[in-house]
């Protein structure tokens, strides 16, 4: 069982108290527009590895590479990333940590001028991307994915009316091609909606502004 801490838009103050050791978290996920450094001193203080992908209110994190060695790199230099040391940025990435896979997946719809905003078919393809690098992963390391980790929702589970808030069409795709158990999403305030929904058989929650959850990971391996 992983207690899985998952965050995104107006976090709660009180979880930069002690109140965080009572959740004990075995991961945080931060699913976009969590403050970075809210999101390091979460992660120092519980100790608990951390992911994250970018909301369309954080710093434009493209061009930033993880290397085989752990460097970062940009343009082909070493570079001091914008985010926490210690946390991992999941955008387009399939990583494991806490004995489960995460994909990640961040931005939003287009709506103005801003970093970490797409249209529809520019997420279409970095979904394709992503769904290549998570194929990938299963069929040279075994690894499947247990939690994606998306910035906002999929059309039609969980988004909203307004431009800004609706929600990605390609992300059915995604979650159809890799068939995730959990994903976790933000940007829509719930107010007045469900926090959970389904999409096919992968539970779609939306986290806004922070959600404990009890996750049961299936097999972390697809020969197992």
């Amino acid at each position: 069982m992983v207690r899985l801490l998952a965050l995104s838009d107006e976090v709660d103050d009180r979880l930069s108290s002690a109140d965080l050791r009572e959740l004990a978290p075995d991961l945080i996920v931060g699913c976009g527009d969590v403050p970075f450094e809210t999101l390091g001193h979460l992660a120092d203080a519980s100790g608990a590895p951390t992911v994250f992908v970018p909301g369309n209110h954080d710093p434009d994190l493209s061009g930033y590479r993880s290397t085989r060695e752990g460097l970062v790199v940009r343009a082909g230099f070493v570079s001091e990333p914008p985010w926490p040391a210690g946390t991992i940025n999941a955008d387009g990435r399939v990583v494991e940590v806490s004995g489960v896979a995460v994909a990640g997946l961040g931005g939003s719809p287009r709506y103005r001028a801003g970093p970490n905003q797409y249209t529809e078919r520019q997420q279409a393809r970095r979904v394709r991307r992503l769904i290549r690098r998570a194929r990938w992963q299963a069929v040279r390391h075994g690894l499947r994915v247990t939690i994606l980790v998306t910035h906002a929702a999929p059309k039609g589970v969980g988004d909203a009316e307004d431009p800004p808030h609706q929600g990605f069409d390609c992300y059915h795709r995604l979650v159809g091609a890799i068939g995730p158990q959990l994903l976790l999403h933000g940007h829509v305030n719930p107010l007045g909606r469900p926090r959970e929904r389904r999409l096919g058989t992968t539970r779609v929650v939306n986290v806004f502004d922070h959600r404990l959850i009890q996750l049961d990971p299936e097999p972390l391996s697809t020969s197992s």
